[in-house]
């Protein structure tokens, strides 16, 4: 059986929980399942309801990806919690609005705005 890979790293920043992916292709299946089970993991077990996803590494995201920040978004809100979205390239950021993603999350272009959009939710 192969190891399971981290495939994100969390920092801290003013009690939201920032969530860089380590991966810049994520459009492996398994890679995938790996993925949304680390952060199912920030919900489900850490109970952290700020979660700021940076997507400034990845440069590729297959739609079962998408599918599986879908679930990802529901689990924060009937958690009570708070998901955003930022540094997403044009390429993805196309996707989103193709697929009317943009219209369920909220996304910035950056990490900052997104901070700053957590603060004034308070």
């Amino acid at each position: 059986m192969a190891e399971h890979q981290q495939h994100i790293q969390m920092t801290d920043v003013d009690g939201v929980a920032v969530v860089r992916f380590l991966d810049r292709k994520i459009t492996d299946e398994l890679v995938i399942q790996e993925l949304g089970d680390e952060l199912f993991q920030l919900v489900e077990a850490r109970n952290l309801k700020k979660i700021l996803l940076n997507f400034t590494n990845v440069e590729f995201l297959s739609s079962a990806a998408l599918g599986k920040l879908i679930s990802l978004e529901r689990k924060v809100d009937r958690a009570g919690g708070m998901l955003r979205l930022s540094n997403i390239r044009t390429e993805i950021y196309d996707v989103f609005v193709i697929t009317r993603l943009n219209e369920k999350f909220v996304i910035t272009d950056e990490q900052e705005d997104a901070l700053a959009d957590f603060a004034s939710a308070e």
